[in-house]
């Protein structure tokens, strides 16, 4: 009886008889029908007079349409920035710090409806883009205009001043984001920026030059031009550009690379990763199944820097697989707008693709799949999450990045194998350590070829803190002290 009891209480933690409500967010997204290029302080129509849709992950609906920017349009875009360059890296430290706190305020003025809108364009669920997304990207913005009047301070004995127009080139998985980490160094410092966002998720910053023009930002420091991989090429080779700072694929990040071999532009990348999350039979096992959840199911698993291999001690494995599989019953999958979703839509077709091809070809190469049972909705991208057991170094599902909420677990017995196996692979972003001895987790992290090494935590972002990979992972850093100085020239 007591034996009955304990699973019928389970089974009502998990969810196995009950359901959640629907708990829908209602409030608008704000979303035009149409975007123009944001050149010279405006809106403008595209000098290509070509256009793009954009297209819901959640549902498959068309939330706008997007203008394609040609040669003209971003050789129109720099010529704004360069025009507006002198004046802005001039003004007084101070005053630019007055810019980006305001940016940050109407930002958290209209955070409910950027959270509506970053959801409904990228698929992912309400309550990432309402708690982390939009709260992060103005918290970068508060940050970096508290540096713009204390320069001085950032390279002590040196002057630190402003490179010139800036290329930037940001990713899908966080567009609102990943729009701050870059704008607001570059503008603290008195840089002007040609901003390209991905093309399947434009509206949040076609929105965010809605508060640029608010802010009072003058004309040409901020220009946002949109479109797909020409588009992005023609922003990279412009030779007006005094740095390009990109995040995104490897590949497309080596292909940036060798166009500027040669070119004296600086240059930023923050590329793939495939992190390592290892757990020692020493963790608090409990503690241990929530992060590596949030490590790989946050945002999808869209995230560079997501915990998608768990090295697992050999004597753990079978209670932390047993404790991951219940875990992730209570995982919902489905509408992103739904409150209480933890996984939402994938980003795109393309990608959703990629995943699937993926999983199967772990499958086909002897993995064991489990997937929990779950209902997905009819229309859009969805992908349940997702364990592989039983794989090797050698399976395509741990050598290459999957971005997507699948997680590969593998084995290890001694602290030297788990740091071998960590560092056996071709990126180097981030590693998590799960251990209930500081020393263990110092002598480990100390060993581990990776930018960021989380102890027992993962995914803690903060915008004192830098970010950054080595290897395929890229270089340079985002955040703190160290992505400030990127943006700049010591003299």
């Amino acid at each position: 009886m007591a034996t009955k009891k304990k699973q019928v209480a389970r089974e009502l933690l998990f969810g196995d008889l009950w359901e959640f409500d629907p708990a829908p967010e209602t409030a608008p997204a704000g979303i035009a029908d149409r975007y123009g290029l944001f050149i010279g302080g405006e809106f403008v129509a595209p000098k290509s007079k070509k256009w793009f849709d954009s297209i819901s992950p959640r549902d498959e609906a068309k939330l706008s349409e997007i203008a394609l920017a040609g040669q003209a349009d971003v050789d129109a875009a720099y010529a704004a920035a360069a025009k507006a360059f002198p004046a802005w890296s001039k003004l007084p430290g101070a005053e630019r710090g007055k810019y980006l706190y305001r940016l940050a305020r109407l930002l958290q003025d209209r955070a409910r409806e950027f959270a509506v809108a970053e959801t409904l364009d990228g698929g992912k669920p309400i309550r990432e883009a309402r708690d982390f997304d939009v709260p992060m990207a103005a918290a970068h913005f508060f940050y970096h205009a508290g540096w713009a009047d204390k320069l001085e301070y950032a390279a002590p004995g040196r002057d630190l001043r402003a490179l010139g127009v800036v290329g930037q080139v940001i990713p899908w998985n966080f567009p609102l984001l990943m729009l701050a980490w870059k704008l607001a160094p570059a503008l603290a410092l008195g840089n002007t920026v040609v901003l390209k966002p991905a093309e399947t998720t434009s509206i949040t910053a076609l929105k965010f030059a809605e508060l640029i023009r608010d802010a009072g930002l003058p004309p040409g420091v901020v220009n946002i031009v949109t479109g797909a991989g020409e588009t992005g090429a023609a922003v990279v080779r412009h030779k007006t550009a005094a740095k390009i700072a990109f995040t995104g694929s490897t590949s497309v990040g080596k292909w940036i690379q060798r166009e500027l071999a040669g070119t004296g532009k600086r240059l930023t990348l923050e590329l793939g990763g495939k992190g390592a999350n290892i757990v020692f039979e020493d963790a608090a096992i409990d503690q241990a199944v929530e992060g590596i959840i949030n490590g790989i199911f946050f945002n999808q698993g869209h995230v560079c820097c997501a915990g998608s291999r768990l090295l697992v001690q050999e004597s753990i494995e079978a209670v932390v697989l047993r404790k991951l599989k219940l875990r992730m019953k209570s995982l919902r999958t489905g509408d992103p707008l739904d409150k209480n979703t933890d996984i939402g839509a994938i980003n795109s077709k393309q990608q959703w693709e990629r995943i699937t091809e993926l999983v199967d070809a772990g499958a086909s190469e002897g993995a064991e799949i489990h997937q929990p049972a779950c209902e997905l909705p009819k229309k859009g991208f969805y992908f349940p999450p997702t364990l592989l057991s039983g794989v090797t170094q050698s399976h395509r599902v741990v050598k290459e990045e999957i971005f997507g909420p699948v997680l590969s677990i593998l084995t290890f017995r001694t602290p030297d194998e788990a740091v071998e196996k960590a560092n056996n692979t071709a990126y180097g972003l981030s590693a998590g350590v799960w251990t209930d001895k500081g020393s263990k987790y110092l002598a480990v992290a100390s060993q581990l070829k990776a930018g960021v090494v989380w102890g027992n935590s993962f995914n803690k972002f903060d915008p004192t803190s830098p970010f950054g990979g080595f290897k395929e992972s890229g270089f340079g850093r985002e955040g703190g002290r160290q992505g400030l100085l990127e943006y700049g020239e010591l003299v």
